[in-house]
């Protein structure tokens, strides 16, 4: 399994490209943006709730999605994509996300599986990995309470709020500056 630190570094082969070859637009940027920002808030929510290595983490979004961070990742990657004014950059950015997190996501599953055992197999059966459920699931038990700062701050969440904020201003400063 990639660790997180190199899904990260790894996205620093594309991020110098995608900057400088960008040719983002008010119309990408706006579209771009609200992808983006429903990808920060379904993080946001995400670490907020789980409690990493701890607890086998069945409510909040995890009640309706098995991989709420991946998907709020997913959804910032393609609204930055978007934001970048052309389809190649998306083309490029699914390709990317799957190869980096593909493998990622079946790891975790084992990881999980072999730490919990029946009680996430249970879960994984019921919950999607990534499309959500409609109703929530509610066979987790025994977990702690719903989203709290103090988990988010912990889970240093806050880090994606700052890279895409500053990538957003990147792309928008190139916009104006140049365009």
């Amino acid at each position: 399994m990639l660790g997180s630190g190199v899904r990260t570094k790894s996205a620093w082969l594309i991020v110098v490209p995608f900057f400088l070859l960008a040719g983002p637009t008010r119309a990408s940027l706006a579209i771009g943006a609200v992808l983006s920002l429903g990808g920060l808030a379904l993080r946001a929510w995400s670490a907020g709730t789980i409690h990493k290595g701890e607890t086998l983490t069945t409510s909040g979004p995890y009640a309706f999605m098995r991989n709420p961070l991946y998907v709020g990742s997913f959804l910032i990657g393609a609204g930055l994509a978007v934001a970048g004014g052309s389809w190649l950059w998306l083309v490029l950015f699914l390709v990317f996300f799957a190869v980096l997190y593909g493998p990622t996501v079946a790891a975790e599953a084992a990881r999980l599986t072999e730490k919990f055992g029946h009680r996430y197999v249970a879960y994984s059966g019921q919950v999607p990995a990534f499309m959500p459920r409609l109703t929530p699931f509610r066979g987790g038990g025994g977990e702690r309470g719903g989203f709290q700062w103090s988990q988010y701050e912990r889970n240093r969440e806050w880090e994606a709020l700052l890279g895409a904020a500053a990538a957003f201003a990147v792309l928008w400063l190139k916009m104006v500056w140049l365009g």
